[in-house]
């Protein structure tokens, strides 16, 4: 049986060409040619050498002028971007493949980020789409910050890959965009901060999830919960992509209510407290600065103000007196267990049962 193999010059030819044939052919000038179409004489010799594209009005404009269907000049036009895009991956060849290994395809095929492919070529392409860039060198300088900040201490029991921290991010903004948010508005995301606080007693995420959503939108922050793939150890990340929109984006790493809200927090600290043109990316392995000391302090006051903290280290170490403490206050009593194991008044594994643990729903 013989194999039909897809025939991929290497080489592509620009629609200009087919239209400069045309015009020659016509003894058409660029000036007239330019009169009919409706564009300068300096639009047209860029359509002419391919650095501008065909949209559908100049295809609309071309049909009656040198003849061939709008849909005919469209194709042609999709035809050479696709070209170009396939002998670009094809120049960056083993670099390219490398590459890959950067990121989690796996899971990002997983969890639908990614079509399933076989083709190297074809999984390439489809990342650098995934990612909204033209080459390799494009992905490095616009995740430039995600990978810098991501650039974890390796250890024996982990490999950490900046790449699908990059990953991670990237779908953060992609599933920001759908939401809808006023302009940013820092004394109203105060004033929601200690709103939310009672959300942390609510135990279904179908309901605080969309809440929390909802009133974030309400400061100008997009809220994104999103499982990590593997080789991101994020637990969160914030940012503002406009001066007026911040993206907080969170994991739920860890599966528990006190990790989650204190996660929360502690990006929430970023927003209100640091500068506006950094990002922040939290994780086990990143470094602690000034910047991530205040955000711990600020996320511990605000779910545990500072002057019930001497009665929450003299409780007795027992669930009827956190879980009445917890009502107190106004959060989970996880929350409070939390604060208490990192303070070392309970060792890790005491009343861990009155944390709430979640699962995803694909386990």
């Amino acid at each position: 049986m013989t194999k039909t193999v897809e025939f991929q010059p290497d080489w592509v030819s620009a629609p200009g060409e087919t239209i400069a044939d045309i015009l020659e052919q016509r003894k058409m000038s660029e000036t007239d040619f330019a009169r009919g179409i409706g564009k300068t004489r300096e639009q047209v010799r860029n359509l002419l050498n391919g650095r501008e594209t065909i949209s559908e009005e100049v295809a609309q404009r071309l049909e009656p002028v040198i003849g061939g269907s709008a849909a005919f000049w469209i194709a042609r036009e999709r035809s050479y971007r696709e070209g170009l895009q396939r002998l670009k991956v094809r120049a960056q060849g083993n670099a390219a493949s490398k590459w890959l290994e950067e990121l989690p395809i796996k899971d990002m095929t997983k969890f639908g980020w990614l079509p399933s492919l076989e083709a190297t070529a074809d999984k390439i392409a489809a990342c650098l789409q995934y990612f909204g860039v033209g080459d390799i060198s494009a992905w490095r300088e616009e995740y430039k910050a995600v990978l810098d900040t991501a650039a974890f201490r390796t250890s024996p029991t982990f490999e950490s890959k900046p790449g699908a921290v990059a990953a991670w991010f990237r779908r953060g903004e992609i599933e920001s965009a759908g939401i809808a948010c006023k302009a940013w508005n820092p004394e109203r995301f105060h004033q929601a901060l200690r709103e939310i606080r009672a959300l942390t007693r609510e135990q279904d995420p179908t309901v605080f999830v969309p809440e929390l959503r909802r009133r974030f939108a309400d400061c100008g922050v997009a809220t994104v919960v999103l499982r990590a793939p593997s080789g991101c150890r994020a637990s969160g990340a914030t940012r503002f992509l406009t001066p007026s929109r911040a993206l907080m984006l969170l994991s739920f790493r860890y599966l528990s209510d006190d990790q989650f809200w204190f996660s929360v927090f502690h990006e929430a600290a970023h927003l209100v407290i640091h500068a506006n043109t950094m990002m922040f990316l939290e994780g086990p392995d990143i470094p602690s600065n000034k910047e991530e000391k205040e955000a711990n302090q600020f996320a511990a006051d605000t779910l545990v103000p500072p002057e019930y903290r001497t009665e929450m280290l003299k409780l007795p170490v027992n669930g009827r007196a956190v879980m009445r403490f917890a009502r107190k206050v106004g959060v989970s009593p996880g929350i409070i267990v939390g604060q208490l194991q990192h303070l070392g008044r309970l060792e890790r594994m005491q009343l861990n049962n009155l944390k709430r643990r979640y699962t995803w729903g694909d386990k």
